[in-house]
């Protein structure tokens, strides 16, 4: 099993310079430490034990594009941060921004959850 990688909020303010560059405004910083925690998470649900990578970047898309912690651009940055914790944890997916659109609207729309968006992830793996 590969090793788990952590973040906290430090982590999502980070991405957001790499991210947004010059706009570095946050509208709710407990959205920060409520995602730095949430994908710490294990197990998340009784039927999903040791919760991978995808998982924990489903719910920081999740959180980003739903509680939206950003005065705006929060679908750009919950697109970047899922594939910057990806990477982080040795996963590769197609970064084509229009399959993440659709799976923003998806999200937006609540016809996923958070294991629903890990799957979608799961089917964009590159080796």
């Amino acid at each position: 099993m590969p090793p788990v990688v952590h973040v906290d909020y430090r982590w999502f303010l980070e991405r957001q310079e790499d991210i947004l560059r010059d706009d570095l405004t946050v509208n709710d910083f407990s959205v920060l430490v409520g995602m730095a925690q949430r994908h710490r998470v294990d197990p998340p649900r009784h039927d999903q034990h040791h919760p991978d990578a995808f998982w924990r970047a489903a719910v920081m898309l999740e959180e980003c594009v739903l509680l939206r912690p950003l005065p705006a651009r929060n679908e750009v940055y919950g697109y970047g941060v899922a594939i910057a914790y990806l990477e982080a944890s040795g996963e590769r997916v197609d970064t084509k921004f229009e399959l993440w659109r659709e799976l923003i609207y998806d999200i937006r729309g609540l016809r996923l959850d958070s294991y629903g968006i890990a799957e979608r992830l799961r089917s964009w793996r590159q080796a």
